[in-house]
């Protein structure tokens, strides 16, 4: 069977299984904000209409200049993309031919884009339950490497990956002379979060990528920024096609940055319900991933194969994230995003159906 490659877009997955996509059902498969985009963004969006006659700004220097202001870092450190998935593609560029780790299970994008560029793939896989990255189990790949991928906190699991432990990959990736391509998607949903932005004046080999969609709930805008050397920068953005940022984006962007408490909104609610919903999961036999952010791994350890499981909700109209293009997870476990109150409380409903048949 062809799985599609990513969550969202359900239509898909159901005919790709030969099955009906149902009138009702709730899409706990892609993991954006559940809160939606910040309200200014509405407030603002009727402006918006008066810029689709202008070419957008191809070095976005009023977003940018919003960055600066909240990372501290210089311009020339930055590199505005149309989301992370096309700075992925042009790191993949840059990395054309090269060997690359993929610290596996993570984003498939990684491979994907990296294959296209003939670039050798070697993954180093984490062991589940707990997905734990020792830096001493790395190091022997590290010598004959170019670069390495690392998604933190990790897609799919949702766990962060000790600021120790990544400064050390870091460190010793320099010393190697191999790239770590840090991604931070999710970044911004952590309560307690280390920025690596600043060491990126100490390691000429970080690449730190961070998406804007998910946070603001804005994934059909497309918009995302990369950090690194003014030289990584450079070299990046001649890849980049002219004008891929459109002027919407661009707007929305600045307008997002502003919105401190609305971030802050966020991350209070999303701890909540994942408290609520763990206590749940614990309570009632569910294996679950230790996520600091707004999405988990689940399974049933009762159950050697997750696919009848998996049928059971598609059945209920939940639909979570499949997990068969996760290499060392290959279906074994389902990701689900926290989604608002009512259809969390709906989740956990059908699971304990399903607990009460199994």
């Amino acid at each position: 069977m062809k799985w599609p490659s990513h969550g969202s877009n359900p239509q898909h997955l159901f005919k790709s299984m030969g099955l009906a996509l149902p009138e009702k059902y709730i899409d706990f498969s892609a993991n954006i904000n559940p809160i939606g985009p910040p309200p200014l963004l509405k407030e603002k969006w009727n402006d918006f209409y008066q810029e689709i006659t202008v070419y957008p700004d191809p070095f976005a220097e009023k977003l940018k200049s919003r960055i600066v202001e909240s990372e501290q870092i210089s311009d020339d450190f930055i590199l505005i993309g149309n989301g992370g998935a096309e700075l992925i593609t042009l790191v993949a560029r840059f990395l054309q031919g090269k060997k690359v780790i993929v610290v596996e299970p993570t984003f498939s994008e990684y491979e994907k884009a990296c294959r296209a560029n003939h670039c050798e793939i070697q993954y180093h896989q984490l062991k589940e339950p707990n997905f734990v990255l020792s830096m001493d189990e790395l190091r022997p790949s590290l010598p004959s490497a170019d670069a390495l991928f690392l998604c933190n906190p990790n897609n799919p699991t949702g766990i962060q990956y000790s600021v120790s432990t990544v400064l050390s990959i870091i460190e010793e990736c320099q010393k190697q002379k191999c790239f770590v391509i840090l991604d931070e998607a999710f970044y911004d949903f952590l309560i307690d979060y280390h920025s690596f932005i600043p060491y990126i004046y100490k390691f000429s080999n970080l690449i730190i990528i961070r998406s804007m969609t998910k946070m603001f709930a804005i994934p059909g805008l497309r918009l995302g920024y990369l950090a690194a050397t003014p030289d990584t920068i450079v070299k990046l953005s001649t890849l980049q096609p002219h004008w891929s940022i459109n002027t919407i984006a661009l707007l929305a962007g600045e307008l997002c940055l502003q919105n401190k408490d609305f971030i802050n909104e966020t991350r209070s609610y999303i701890r909540e319900e994942r408290e609520r919903l763990f206590t749940f999961f614990n309570k009632n036999t569910f294996e679950i991933t230790p996520s600091q952010i707004n999405f988990y791994l689940l399974r049933d350890p009762f159950l050697k194969d997750q696919f009848s499981f998996f049928e059971f909700l598609l059945h209920q109209g939940i639909i979570p994230r499949h997990t068969f293009n996760f290499p060392g997870l290959e279906g074994n476990w389902l990701r689900f995003a926290i989604k608002s109150k009512e259809e969390n409380s709906k989740l956990m409903e059908v699971l304990l159906e399903w607990r009460q048949l199994h």
